[in-house]
């Protein structure tokens, strides 16, 4: 059945779209079971056991609507973060909070700098709000900061989206850089520094969170998907200066936050033990998928994020070959979509035991590759 014939003329240009094909559309659409989930960046380690007891104490009060207000997770993540409650907006994860930021900047046609390979779904929500995108090819499998800021003053762009640690490629600037840049960007310009792997990085690539809070045209973004492990909780957050944050309050939804998820958020918050624990396991687990890399002939990159961007030694043909061969064996990877970095295929970082299904399973789909 066709669809409804009077949807806007923008939605009407536009394909329908899924950014990322999830493991459970494989598993549906090739009849495949996936044993090792290690494509999509999630912590496979998953949330601290004080997260899950506190999601089991609170379950009983599904029934109420969360704060539309978000004050106490506002309030804690102030305290953690040592700045004012003023300064942090929460959303439904980084991905709404993007479509939440491109609805405040761009209208129709307006500008909007970012990598070429960077992050998709940035780019889904620019064209969703009718965005002209422009993009700057990666330097050295890295964000080109001269590039996105030349870029960005000559085509006067409304917003610039740039990630550090970076998706896809794992790779990371400074701390001192990133300020440096951001203070470099037009005024008139917003920049969107999304910090998702904040916690996995090196401590010298994340600036202070006090560092841009002077500065109306920054707001940066952070979630706790990825080392909290709490990817389907949906809990992102910005840092900003007060009117940016309170901007969210005109067009968000005020009921969008679950409140079983904000329970976990608070809770994650508290247990920063655990926090510290799971970034060192994140870590070694990094260590050894990159140890596989090499044992098997392939060049793995340096990462700052939890997974592994390794180097297939051929072009996107070569390494979508690969991502299928692991497929077919129960393994659940991904790889970059753009040319170059699509000579790559991601491994994310997870438990021991999906780890060795990946390491059995390489040497075999290259081997059938040579065949």
């Amino acid at each position: 059945m066709s669809a409804f014939s009077r949807f806007t003329p923008l939605v009407e240009s536009l394909p329908a779209t899924v950014p990322f094909v999830g493991p459970e559309a494989i598993e549906r659409n090739r009849g495949l079971r996936v044993a090792a989930r290690i494509g999509a960046n999630e912590n496979g380690f998953g949330p601290a056991p004080s997260v899950i007891e506190a999601m089991k104490a609170h379950a009983g009060e599904i029934w109420q609507y969360n704060d539309p207000e978000n004050h106490a997770l506002k309030q804690a993540l102030g305290r953690h973060l040592g700045l004012p409650a003023g300064h942090i907006g929460i959303g439904e994860g980084i991905d709404g909070l993007l479509g939440l930021i491109v609805r405040l900047v761009i209208s129709g046609g307006e500008t909007v700098v970012t990598s070429l390979g960077a992050y998709p779904t940035f780019n889904y929500h620019v064209a969703g709000f009718g965005g002209r995108l422009v993009t700057v090819p990666y330097a050295n499998d890295r964000e080109d900061l001269d590039g996105l800021l030349e870029t960005a003053r000559r085509e006067k762009a409304r917003l610039v989206y740039l990630a550090n640690p970076d998706n896809p490629m794992g790779s990371w600037w400074e701390a001192d850089e990133i300020v440096a840049f951001a203070r470099a960007i037009p005024e008139d310009t917003l920049l969107i520094l999304d910090e998702a792997y904040s916690e996995t990085g090196p401590a010298s690539a994340l600036p202070p969170a006090d560092a841009l809070v002077d500065r109306t045209n920054v707001i940066r973004t952070r979630t706790f998907s990825k080392a909290y492990g709490l990817a389907g909780a949906r809990v992102g957050y910005t840092i900003s200066t007060p009117g940016n944050a309170s901007a969210f309050d005109k067009i968000r939804h005020h009921f969008g936050m679950n409140r079983l998820a904000t329970e976990a958020a608070l809770a994650a918050l508290k247990d920063q033990d655990y926090l510290r624990d799971v970034v060192r396991r994140i870590a070694a687990s990094r260590d050894r998928i990159a140890s596989i890399a090499a044992e098997n002939g392939l060049l793995p990159l340096p990462s700052a994020t939890n997974f592994v961007a390794i180097d297939a030694g051929g072009d996107g043909v070569r390494a979508r070959a690969i991502v299928d061969g692991l497929m077919e064996l129960g393994v659940f990877i991904r790889m970059p979509g753009v040319a170059p970095l699509n000579r790559c295929i991601r491994v994310s970082t997870g438990p021991d035991a999906a780890i060795d299904l990946f390491a059995e399973a390489l040497p075999k789909v290259l081997a059938g590759l040579r065949r």
